[in-house]
């Protein structure tokens, strides 16, 4: 019996990581080499809509990921990618640059419903050197109940919303801020669980419970 490929989560994020745990998978990290810039990757382009530009993101980790495996030499197996953003109208909300932005950012969702969007990308390789890859996008919508000022300055202190897209994480501190929630709760944390486990299912994964459609 052939033994499966590993899987490899190209991604810094703790979460992700606790996220594929959750579902019964374990995975080895291909973060990012020093001399690389992730951020840069993630600068949103003049006009781009939401959607469009969360999954172009992802998929150009993936490829990013995909030139680190090679470069390292490690044995090639299931790659994943995600990436997240925040959207209030057509305003792409990213990773706050300082305590001033992050404050800006949490003032505009108060009390106003937004859009969290997570892009799943996955490539898994074939016979003759190619690749395959699917991708998946999840939408959900979050409404935050008003914010008092004061209230905002306390959680910017804590620091929890630097690196956050939006400026917050729904499984922190900032959870007493969420009034409703439409969509994946996980895709909101930065992995969407079924849309992933469905990509990894493609990918000859195995995933934790029962099948689903």
């Amino acid at each position: 019996m052939p033994r499966p490929s590993p899987l490899y989560l190209a991604s810094a994020s703790p979460r992700r990581r606790e996220l594929l745990r959750q579902i019964g998978v374990e995975c080895g990290l291909l973060a990012a080499d020093a001399d690389e810039d992730p951020e840069a990757l993630e600068e949103a382009l003049p006009g781009e809509a939401a959607a469009d530009y969360v999954q172009r993101v992802s998929s150009a980790k993936l490829d990013a990921a995909l030139l680190r495996l090679r470069r390292r030499g490690l044995p090639r197996g299931v790659v994943l990618c995600a990436d997240t953003t925040v959207a209030l109208g057509r305003r792409i909300l990213g990773k706050p640059r300082d305590a001033a932005h992050a404050c800006d950012m949490l003032r505009s969702l108060a009390g106003r419903q937004h859009r969290v969007l997570s892009a799943v990308a996955l490539a898994w390789p074939q016979r003759g050197g190619r690749w395959k890859r699917a991708e998946a996008l999840s939408t959900s919508r979050v409404r935050f109940a008003d914010i008092d000022p004061q209230a905002i300055q306390a959680y910017v202190a804590s620091g929890e919303p630097f690196g956050k897209a939006g400026a917050y994480a729904v499984q922190g501190l900032a959870a007493v801020f969420v009034q409703h929630i439409q969509g994946s709760y996980s895709g909101i944390m930065g992995l969407p669980l079924f849309e992933t486990a469905a990509l990894l299912r493609q990918a000859g994964i195995e995933v934790c419970g029962a099948r689903v459609s």
